[in-house]
């Protein structure tokens, strides 16, 4: 048994997302393979549809690529949006609001001060009136195939509040910037009142994408695909939650964007969270808690935690699958612990069980992955990046 395995964040992003971001920086000019090498990330694991990569390199990669472009909405937007607009937003924002609600409005208003940048409104049916005086989508295009229109549940309950984004400026074929937008939108919010903004539902124009199950974990609730809008749709009460986050912990929110945002925040308030949370404390020292010993620690039966999981679009099976998968990726990389020991940790019966559930998980054998050198870029670059004219699909983070 090895003296010390691997006590890091385990959460893992998909080569999707990787050659997703890599798209806006090529159409720039701005070359993948140098950008790879520095992040540490094998161009050949990039390319294959089922890899992860670590989700410190990705934020890595991402901060490269904001420095690089100067552009926050790398390359998606229709135009730059510079580094370090979203920094003032967010000052704008914590310095002068007192709620969610008033929040939402001074970050509408501040970006409707900018060519560039993600659109919205906040929507409050029950009020028959619109954030920012009522009117439509922050500057142009308010009835652009993003913005307003009908939900995909109809006009919304009186109980509901929506924030709708005009995207349709976007150039976004692989649609990370309309998943980024709602996201880095939903979890900023979160952080804002200092707990987990449940979603109703979150709608998107584009049509439902083959990493679609993915979803689930980033949003913590159903997602429609092919709607007549991109929205987060949410309750109406949430907007009066008073903004709980002063200069001293913004300064340490930004330190850490864009991992904690995009990936690894989700404040665990939702039952997925919990029982991830759960899975990933108890991994280290032994397997994957069952079915009834998570219904346990959380005081709910296990037929309970089912249909809680299954309303948040999840199951128990998928969660374990994800964190292990996630565990076994972090060990893999620290090099610490032998194959055949990390299959008995992670509750597999032999290694060669292990063996196709990774490769099932990743597309490679965990001794491919574990011979992979840390920071190796293959020369040809991504074969499905951007500027190949083929752009793969794979699994969201």
């Amino acid at each position: 048994m090895p003296a010390e395995t691997t006590r890091v964040p385990t959460r893992s992003v998909s080569s999707h997302h990787v050659r997703a971001v890599l798209l806006g920086a090529e159409r720039r000019g701005v070359a993948a393979g140098p950008l790879l090498a520095r992040a540490g990330l094998p161009a050949a694991l990039v390319r294959e549809p089922r890899g992860r990569v670590p989700a410190e390199q990705f934020g890595q990669l991402v901060r490269m690529l904001w420095a690089t472009l100067d552009d926050e909405l790398i390359g998606f937007g229709g135009a730059p949006s510079k580094v370090g607009t979203f920094a003032m937003m967010a000052h704008a924002v914590v310095h002068g609001s007192r709620d969610l609600r008033e929040a939402v409005r001074r970050a509408q208003t501040f970006y409707s001060l900018f060519p560039a940048g993600p659109r919205f409104r906040l929507v409050e049916p029950g009020a028959g009136r619109s954030g920012a005086g009522g009117a439509g989508a922050v500057g142009a295009g308010s009835g652009g195939p993003g913005a307003g229109g009908g939900s995909a549940g109809g006009v919304g309950g009186l109980d509901e509040a929506v924030i709708e984004f005009d995207l349709s400026g976007y150039d976004d074929p692989l649609h990370f910037g309309a998943e980024s937008t709602v996201l880095v939108a939903h979890r900023f919010a979160g952080w804002l009142v200092r707990r987990r903004i449940g979603l109703r539902r979150v709608e998107f124009v584009h049509p439902e994408p083959r990493h679609a199950h993915e979803y689930a974990p980033l949003f913590g609730a159903p997602c429609v695909f092919g709607a007549p809008r991109t929205a987060a749709v949410f309750d109406r009460a949430d907007l009066d939650e008073p903004v709980l986050r002063d200069a001293a912990a913004l300064k340490v929110f930004l330190r850490r964007a864009p991992v904690d945002v995009l990936v690894c925040a989700d404040y665990g308030s939702t039952v997925t969270g919990r029982v991830r949370h759960l899975m990933g404390r108890a991994l280290p020292d032994g397997p994957v808690p069952t079915p009834e010993q998570l219904a346990a620690r959380l005081s709910v039966s296990p037929q309970t935690l089912r249909r809680q999981l299954a309303a948040e679009g999840t199951t128990y099976q998928r969660l374990r699958d994800q964190v292990r998968r996630d565990h076994a990726i972090a060990e893999l990389r620290a090099g610490r612990v032998s194959i055949e020991w990390l299959s008995r940790r992670l509750g597999f019966s032999e290694p060669s069980a292990f063996h196709r559930a990774f490769r099932r998980w990743t597309g490679e054998t965990p001794r491919a992955y574990q011979g992979r050198p840390r920071g190796a870029a293959d020369p040809a670059g991504p074969a499905d990046g951007p500027g190949s004219g083929r752009h793969g699909h794979g699994q969201q983070p």
